[in-house]
C-alpha cells in the first residue's frame, strides 16, 4: 500500500492513471501524444505504476498495451472507508460516472490480482467444480476443459449441469485458460428488472471471452484476468466490471476466490440492504 500512495503522489503520474481510465488499452506512443513529457519519461512514469500495481500490460502484437489496476485502489478504500461510508462514497461515485462517462467503443477489463498459492491450486480453483462453486455465488463450473468443450453451469449440486453457450478456447494447464462468454440469461432479466424489450436488446449483443493467465510471483501468483471482445457500449462490459446494481463483477468474485485461497473461506455474502439498519 506504501507504493500505492507514492506512485499516486506525482501529478504525472495521476494523469497517466486519468487517461487509462477515460481509454483503457493505450499504448506508450498513444500515452504520450496527450502529454507533455519525453516517450522516456512516460515510460519511467509506467514502470513506478506498474511496479505499484496500478498499471498492467498486455500484448497485441507487438503493440505493448497498458490498462488500469483498479485492485490496488480497492484495497485502499476497503482499508480507509467504513462499512457505513462506502455506500455513501459509492453513490457519489456512480452519480459523477453517470453525469461524466462517454460510451465506451469495444472495451476491455483487465484485472490483475497476487494471492498466496501455487499455480497448481490457483488452476483447480478455477476449473474444478468443488471449488468453483464456493465463490461463483453457488455455480459450478463442470468442463473437461478441452479446447472446443462445453463450459457448463450447474446451480444447485442435484440439477442437472446447463449449456448457455461458452466454449474452452485456450488451456494451458497452470498458465493460461480461455473460453467464451455466455450471453445473458432470463434471471438476470429479472434480478436488474429488464423489461422484455431491454432483454431483447441486450441478447443482441456479440459474444465476449474471458483469458486468466497465471504466473508465479515469488511465494504468490499473479493473477490477470482480461474479458474482451465486447460490443461497443457493451451493457455486459458493464456487468462484469461491476457497474451494474450494487458492486459485483469480477472484481468482487476474483477478491472471493482470493479469500479462498488464502484463508479457506470465500468472502462472506453481502448483508441486504438495511439489514444493518435500527
Amino acid at each position: 500500500m506504501d507504493e500505492v500512495f507514492r506512485a499516486l503522489a506525482d501529478a504525472s503520474r495521476r494523469r497517466l492513471l486519468d487517461s487509462l481510465n477515460a481509454r483503457n488499452g493505450q499504448s506508450l506512443r498513444d500515452l504520450c501524444a496527450g502529454l507533455e513529457m519525453t516517450r522516456q519519461s512516460v515510460s519511467k512514469h509506467l514502470a513506478v505504476l506498474e511496479s505499484a500495481g496500478l498499471v498492467t500490460t498486455s500484448r497485441r502484437g507487438r503493440e505493448k498495451l497498458h490498462h488500469l489496476n483498479a485492485a490496488p485502489i480497492n484495497a485502499i478504500a476497503d482499508r480507509w472507508i467504513s462499512r457505513y461510508d462506502r455506500e455513501r462514497a459509492r453513490a457519489l461515485a456512480d452519480l459523477r460516472t453517470a453525469l461524466e462517462a462517454r460510451p465506451v467503443q469495444t472495451p476491455t477489463f483487465v484485472y490483475t490480482t497476487y494471492i498466496r498459492t501455487t499455480p497448481e491450486q490457483l488452476w483447480r480453483a478455477l476449473i474444478e467444480p468443488e471449488f468453483t462453486r464456493r465463490y461463483w455465488g453457488g455455480a459450478a463450473l463442470v468442463s473437461d476443459w478441452r479446447v472446443g468443450s462445453p463450459v457448463l453451469w450447474q446451480g444447485a449440486p442435484d440439477t442437472a449441469p446447463k449449456d448457455i453457450g461458452q466454449r474452452v478456447l485456450v488451456c494451458q494447464p497452470y498458465t493460461r485458460l480461455c473460453y467464451s462468454w455466455h450471453a445473458f440469461q432470463p434471471e438476470h432479466a429479472e434480478h436488474f428488472g429488464w423489461s422484455p424489450e431491454e432483454y431483447a436488446a441486450r441478447l443482441t449483443e456479440r459474444r465476449s471471452k474471458v483469458t486468466f493467465d497465471l504466473a508465479p510471483y515469488g511465494a504468490a501468483v499473479r493473477l490477470t484476468v482480461t474479458h474482451d471482445d465486447f460490443s461497443p457500449d457493451s451493457e455486459m462490459y458493464r456487468a462484469v466490471s461491476g457497474q451494474l446494481g450494487a458492486g459485483g463483477g469480477w472484481p468482487e468474485l476474483l477478491a472471493s476466490l482470493k479469500s479462498l485461497l488464502e484463508t479457506g473461506e470465500p468472502l462472506p455474502e453481502p448483508e441486504p440492504a438495511g439489514a444493518t439498519e435500527g
